[in-house]
């Protein structure tokens, strides 16, 4: 449990440079395009990052597979509220930008926020499942910003945002828990789908 949630603060931190340099460009493409140094590091280093895991439940959901997706998500949490504050004394600059996209998040319907977590779940399995099963990087390079450039919703970049912006309040909980479900079940359906595919052995 202590490996896995320090795995997820390590992820924590690497969605916290790829959120900083996203909030630090005044190009949203380039922002977009460089934010995959986040997803990127991830995958090299093996970290524990909530969205890259929970799709894979649909496969493999022993006790201990929740068990680390669910360190993964506290670890994240943790790492993201962490290291968004020091953002806050490093480099100031970004709490504004930082809290114009809060505000704009939460002025989203519950339907808006679940709808676009979905979408955000879906290409960050399909990224990390081409990842280790086609042993290629390149989704990362598509998935990640097609989600930014979407206005996709990804739980645990959003948990630095609100760290950096410093909304720490239940509306902003409750937001983030919303988009939790919602990358959840985005995760879980293209492998739940293709498991519905499947033949019955006889």
């Amino acid at each position: 449990m202590i490996q896995g949630t320090i795995k997820g603060i390590l992820a924590g931190l690497c969605i916290s440079i790829g959120g900083s340099v996203f909030l630090s460009c005044e190009s949203k493409v380039v922002g977009a395009i460089f934010f995959c140094v986040a997803l990127l590091a991830i995958c090299m280093f093996g970290f524990a990052l909530f969205t890259g895991k929970v799709g894979f439940l649909a496969v493999n959901h022993t006790k201990t597979d929740f068990r680390d997706v669910l360190t993964s998500l506290l670890g994240n949490f943790i790492g993201c509220v962490l290291f968004g504050l020091m953002i806050q004394v490093g480099a100031p600059k970004l709490i504004s930008a930082a809290q114009v996209i809060c505000t704009a998040k939460l002025a989203q319907t519950v339907w808006e926020a679940l709808i676009r977590a979905f979408f955000c779940g879906v290409l960050m399995y399909a990224a990390v499942w081409i990842y280790r099963n086609k042993n290629s990087i390149s989704a990362i390079f598509f998935c990640v910003p097609v989600f930014i450039l979407s206005g996709f919703e990804h739980s645990i970049a959003n948990m630095f945002y609100f760290a950096v912006s410093g909304y720490f309040t239940w509306e902003a909980l409750i937001y983030i828990v919303l988009i939790v479900i919602g990358n959840s079940v985005g995760g879980l359906f293209i492998p739940m789908m293709l498991k519905l595919c499947e033949e019955k052995k006889a």
